[in-house]
Order: structure tokens, then sequence, then C-alpha cells
């Protein structure tokens, strides 16, 4: 829902929002295949399948930074803003309080389990939770203001989150 409205709103950063719904999925369908492993295969066999997890997830962070710079610079290079929307903006203040609370489970598990593929998942969590705070804000300033350009500053404002963590998860090689 969150990719489709914002595409007809013409919302990077509600276009991310929902990519980063997707990343998500995927990024905990990895850690799932990880922690599987684990569990077939003993602890000393998962490393392996840690390190990938770990990677993947670190990757997704990094795709997501790089669509959000491209589409934010486009936006901003064309001066073309998005339109108001108010599917995305229940949507963006629904995630916020939801996506907190998984994300603080997940970090949790993640130190008691010493998984590092755990917390570069919770990490996409916290994205989730930036981008739908950077959704709420750029609607509701489109809202009010109209401004054509705050979706693409909203938007940028959270890649440094995106890349420190997709660095954070691609550069950990401390073995648990």
């Amino acid at each position: 829902m969150a990719v489709a409205s914002g595409i007809a709103a013409h919302s990077i950063s509600l276009t991310a929002f929902g990519l980063d719904s997707l990343i998500e999925l995927a990024s905990s369908s990895v850690l799932i295949w990880r922690l599987s492993s684990e569990l077939r295969f003993g602890h000393a066999a998962s490393m392996a399948a840690e390190r990938i997890a770990r990677r993947v997830a670190g990757g997704l962070l990094f795709a997501l930074a790089a669509y959000v710079v491209a589409a934010a610079g486009w936006s901003l290079w064309r001066s073309e803003g998005q339109v108001f929307s108010w599917p995305g903006l229940v949507v963006a203040i629904l995630a916020m309080p939801v996506m907190g609370l998984l994300a603080r489970h997940k970090l949790a598990l993640a130190d008691r389990l010493g998984s590092a593929a755990l917390r570069a998942d919770a990490a996409e969590s916290l994205a989730c939770l930036w981008l739908s705070g950077a959704v709420a804000i750029g609607l509701a300033a489109q809202l009010v203001f109209g401004f054509w350009w705050v979706d693409a500053v909203t938007s940028l404002a959270i890649v440094w989150f995106l890349v420190k963590e997709g660095c954070e998860a691609w550069g950990t090689e401390k073995e648990e």
C-alpha cells in the first residue's frame, strides 16, 4: 500500500518507506534461514549463514540509501514534489510505534543471542521507523505549507542512518 501510495503521490519518502517494508521482509526471511541453519547444523556451521545474513541486510540498506539519494536528487533537479496522500500519512503514523517496538525487541534478542545478523535486521526496523517519521513530517509540511521540495529533503535526512547501519552490518567481521 505504501509503495502504491508513494508512486501515486510522487513521494520519494513514502515510496522508500514502502520499499523498506519489502526489504525488511527479505531481511527477515534471510534471518530465519540463518537461525534455522543454527538449529539444524549447530552453532559452528551457522557462522557462514550469519556472515551471509549480515551482508544481505547491509546490502539491502545500501540499496535503499542509493534509491533515496537518486530519487531525491532527481526530484530536486526537476523541481517536482509530491502530491499529498492521506493513506500515506495514516500508514506512516501507524507504522511508527509498531516499528519502534519491533526494533527494540529485535535489538534485545540480538544482544542475548550475540547475532550481528539480527542486529542488522533490527536496523531495518529502525530504518522503517525513521522513514515513517520522515514521511509523516513531509506529508504534513506538504499539506500545511505546500512546499514542493519537502519530500526530497525529508527523505535525504535518513540516508546517514541507512549508510551507517549498512556499513556496520556489512563490515562486522567479529564472529559470535
